[in-house]
């Protein structure tokens, strides 16, 4: 397989990947492209290479730079803007966790918390069901927030390395 082929094939395997990140297809290709691209890229060769339009191009960059995937860049004496994508794996791993826990899990626990004051009868069934099922979940958010609020601080040695010893036990 030739380089070309091979960017695309990357490109692709990206965009369905990042469906199940939580981001678009054609974001998750733009950030593909511009991880593989040695240089920084403007928008319109964003646009070549994907084959997509201006305002999706300007649209998804300014989503990437949201997320902190992507970061513009000037360069001097010209009047375009290029765009970079951060190329350390464990960076962009703990960028995609922690916009996703601020876009779902942090609402959820929110709810949950609020769900978990609610009053009634002890002796109800139908209270009891809810009470119960409500408590349960609100733990297992909580213990999921806490595990991702550990690998969003570790490093990325001592992270892998806790993750080894649980798999060698």
């Amino acid at each position: 397989m030739e380089l070309p082929e091979a960017k695309l094939k990357f490109i692709e395997a990206w965009g369905k990947l990042g469906s199940e990140w939580g981001i678009n297809r054609t974001m998750a290709q733009v950030h593909a492209l511009l991880l593989v691209s040695p240089e920084a890229l403007t928008t319109e060769a964003v646009m070549d290479e994907l084959s997509i339009s201006r305002g999706n191009a300007n649209m998804t960059l300014r989503d990437l730079i949201d997320w902190g995937l992507v970061e513009k860049q000037h360069k001097t004496g010209e009047r375009k803007e290029y765009f970079y994508a951060e190329k350390d794996t464990w960076t962009i791993a703990r960028r995609v966790a922690e916009e996703r826990k601020k876009r779902e899990l942090d609402p959820v626990i929110k709810i949950l918390s609020q769900l978990s004051e609610v009053k009634g009868d002890e002796k109800d069934a139908a209270f009891k069901a809810f009470n119960s099922s409500v408590t349960n979940i609100n733990k297992l958010a909580n213990n999921v927030n806490k595990t991702l609020e550990t690998m969003l601080k570790a490093e990325e040695n001592w992270f892998f390395g806790a993750i080894f010893k649980i798999f060698k036990k």
